[in-house]
């Protein structure tokens, strides 16, 4: 997937700036627009990058065979390399958390730059994980020692240039189906500059060898929405045969380190902590995007008022 190339080039030289010089640029420069014309501007921009993504419907292999994605009418799915991109270069999440995603699920009628919940795909071979755990965890006391551990993640978060990220509490608690070996929760996030909260809903479906992993990515009042598309994202999940849990052996697989509480507290991953959360900073984005607009209606501007011969300023 390739960003157009005029996009490519604002956006390079605005990757240069901060966010906040990016908006000190477009507030400078923006007496020479008026508002039709920016949101004219700014409107094709944004149709250029959407336009840009390759969606998918359809069966869709993931994680080496171990799973299958069917993807029906009502969704779209963007595959792994593309979905990275979104994550690190349009939603401005630090690279580390994209590094294993598989793609995203979408409603068809959302783009990445849309305020509407994305599924995140991931897949982690930790091995076997028990449930046997799971009626008897205390997820109040647990949340209090997430909280704790969120002081120091935000000071790291900080210290690498990203927004902190407040974990305010359960959106919706831990909850565990055993029949179908499923396990979602939510957490509510606050980001130190955004207007509303953020939404990450942990859904995990627990296979043989391993845990697939959907993370709805969006805003607090999606909760109910996101809530209401859950059993329809798990319909098109399937690990494929050799791969379900109800096939593990316990003479040759191995069992994760982990059990059910493991995989709400996340200390399983490898990317804990701050790398273990996705955001959708759609804010940063747009900001970037007026900048660069403002750019080149500037540039172009001075193209057509030189006259031929003359140099460009």
């Amino acid at each position: 997937m390739r960003i157009p190339d005029l996009l490519t080039l604002a956006l390079a030289g605005l990757s240069l700036q901060s966010p906040l010089a990016a908006q000190d640029a477009a507030d400078s420069t923006a007496t020479e627009l008026t508002p039709e014309q920016m949101e004219a501007l700014m409107a094709s921009m944004t149709d250029s990058l959407e336009a840009s993504y390759i969606y998918q419907n359809g069966t869709i292999p993931i994680a080496d065979g171990v799973a299958t994605l069917t993807i029906p009418e009502g969704f779209k799915f963007l595959n792994g390399e593309q979905s990275r991109q979104v994550i690190v270069d349009v939603w401005g999440n630090p690279p580390d958390v994209a590094s294993d995603v598989l793609g995203m699920i979408l409603p068809a009628d959302a783009g990445v730059l849309d305020n509407t919940f994305t599924f995140v795909l991931e897949y982690d071979p930790m091995g076997y994980v028990s449930d046997a755990d799971a009626t008897d965890i205390d997820y109040t006391e647990m949340m209090e020692g997430m909280k704790a551990d969120d002081v120091e993640d935000n000071r790291k978060r900080r210290e690498a240039g990203y927004e902190g990220l407040e974990l305010v509490g359960w959106a919706a608690p831990p909850f565990y189906d055993a029949e179908r070996k499923v396990l979602h929760w939510a957490k509510e996030l606050r980001a130190d500059e955004a207007e509303e909260n953020s939404l990450n809903y942990n859904v995990r479906v627990l296979g043989r060898k391993g845990v697939l992993i959907m993370n709805a990515v969006g805003s607090m009042s999606e909760l109910s929405a996101v809530h209401a598309a859950i059993p329809n994202v798990l319909a098109m999940a399937s690990f494929n045969p050799g791969h379900t849990y109800a096939e593990f052996d316990s003479k040759v697989d191995d069992v994760a380190a982990w059990t059910v509480g493991g995989l709400v507290a996340g200390k399983v991953l490898a990317k804990t902590g701050f790398l273990a959360l996705i955001v959708k900073n759609i804010k940063l984005i747009v900001i970037a995007l007026g900048a660069a607009g403002v750019g080149l209606w500037k540039y172009f501007g001075r193209r057509k008022d030189t006259p031929p011969g003359e140099p460009q300023a």
